[in-house]
């Protein structure tokens, strides 16, 4: 388990640092090259030790037993000089959605991407190229899809779906993205609501499995894991659904 003691984290952290010394973009590195790292705590991380800290802090947040805010100042100042993070979170910018804190996490823990919809496919290359980031120059061993209940960009998709109107602004191309999915799934039994806020997380899933030329091959040789989750916005619950 990853050692959740904010003082000997963050030393084990800034001292990594001065040993290892600091990753340069990736001029310095190829697609192919080894990962620098991932450690926190004292020992390794790896895809399933991190699922498991986030899942177990996800269930201290929603019991009511947050035990690990770390955002005072000092904080912020120990991990000033590196960056470790555990998990690539791919979440949706809706404001009731924050990673570090449904997952009980705090700074320099989660590299999150946060975007309406949470979308991959369409999303171009400031989504898929921070993802690439974490995964290259890094080295986290997890990337976390995560829907979440009564989502606003899934629900418009479905309520545009067969319409030949047109949504103002760019919000015509985000909702596009996600239209054919939720066509998939549209005459399945069930909360058709429901069911497309999975299908479009399980979607985003397996375009990070094929995404080349730093992701998909992280993942065939046992580096990089991807999941997929959904939020429940009442119960404050994540269940992992791909």
């Amino acid at each position: 388990m990853p050692n959740h003691n904010p003082l000997s984290r963050r030393e084990f952290v800034r001292d990594a640092a001065v040993l290892t010394g600091c990753f340069a973009w990736a001029a310095e590195h190829d697609a192919n090259a080894a990962p620098p790292a991932q450690a926190t705590g004292e020992k390794q991380l790896t895809a399933e030790e991190s699922l498991r800290d986030l899942l177990e802090g996800n269930a201290r947040f929603a019991d009511g037993r947050a035990e690990n805010p770390r955002r005072s100042p000092k904080d912020f100042a120990a991990g000033a000089d590196t960056h470790l993070p555990q998990a690539v979170i791919v979440g949706c910018a809706d404001a009731r959605v924050p990673p570090e804190v449904l997952f009980d996490q705090g700074v320099g823990d989660l590299f999150v991407v946060r975007v309406a919809g949470n979308i991959i496919n369409g999303a171009g290359a400031t989504v898929k190229g921070s993802i690439e980031y974490a995964v290259l120059e890094l080295g986290v061993p997890l990337i976390v899809v995560l829907g979440h209940a009564n989502c606003g960009a899934v629900k418009a998709a479905i309520k545009h779906l067969d319409a030949n109107d047109t949504l103002p602004g760019a919000i015509e191309s985000l909702v596009l993205n996600i239209k054919p999915t939720v066509a998939t799934i549209r005459n399945k039994p069930g909360d058709l609501l429901e069911n497309a806020i999975r299908a479009n997380v399980a979607a985003g899933v397996e375009t990070l499995k094929k995404l080349d030329p730093i992701v998909a091959p992280a993942i065939r040789e046992g580096r990089l894991r991807v999941v997929g989750a959904t939020y429940d916005l009442r119960a404050g619950r994540v269940a992992l659904v791909a």
